[in-house]
């Protein structure tokens, strides 16, 4: 079976405390909960978690969507963004399996970063090893107005903008996200190529979608 593996980058550092890491856990709990009443994302669909502040860690492997916990997180430290990237691009050269002279290997990754504030640490450098790992679509979402989206439109094709971080935009941004999933499990399921810019749903009020 080739898996479509999605990461989910989330920032938990001290700005996120409050609403907005709540938002968050909640949306985890809706994406999830959404995946599993459809058929082509239970067929496909793999989650890891990796969150960043500090510093960034995989908290949750990768794992298909019947057997995904949602992990619980907390809001502390920095904005190891640079970290975040270095950590996405290891684990996406040693859990994606690469296609052979026998077998098909995986699709893609889909990543999916989300952080409300600036990177505290260098991100350049990390960038290139993301990059060398080949991932495949690849959306930022800058959730308020203290986000940089001038780095963030460095790493991204996809630039999503939340006007704030509150719980209602972070739930509207997770449902979106939910939609991105599932129209790219059934594109997948017809046998079609990779999940490209095109093929992302439109975004609901409160959030604005841009092309890098």
């Amino acid at each position: 079976m080739r898996r479509l593996p999605i990461y989910l980058l989330l920032d938990t550092s001290v700005s996120m405390t409050g609403e907005p890491i709540n938002a968050v856990r909640d949306g985890l709990d809706l994406l999830v909960s959404t995946l599993r009443q459809d058929p082509y994302a239970l067929e496909t669909a793999f989650l890891s978690v990796i969150t960043f502040s500090s510093v960034a860690k995989q908290i949750v492997p990768l794992t298909e969507v019947t057997e995904f916990r949602a992990p619980h997180i907390e809001a502390n430290g920095a904005t190891a963004l640079g970290d975040a990237l270095k950590t996405v691009a290891r684990c996406i050269t040693t859990e994606v399996r690469k296609t052979t002279a026998d077998s098909k290997g995986d699709w893609k990754p889909l990543v999916f970063l989300m952080t409300d504030g600036m990177p505290t640490d260098s991100w350049e450098k990390p960038l290139q090893e993301f990059r060398a790992s080949k991932p495949g679509l690849t959306v930022c979402c800058a959730a308020g107005p203290r986000a940089d989206t001038t780095v963030l439109s460095k790493i991204s094709e996809v630039l999503v903008t939340l006007d704030t971080a509150d719980s209602a935009t972070i739930a509207a941004f997770f449902k979106w996200v939910s939609a991105s999933i599932t129209t790219s499990s059934r594109k997948i399921d017809l046998g079609k190529d990779d999940i490209s810019r095109g093929d992302l749903p439109p975004p609901p009020a409160g959030i604005s979608l841009s092309k890098t």
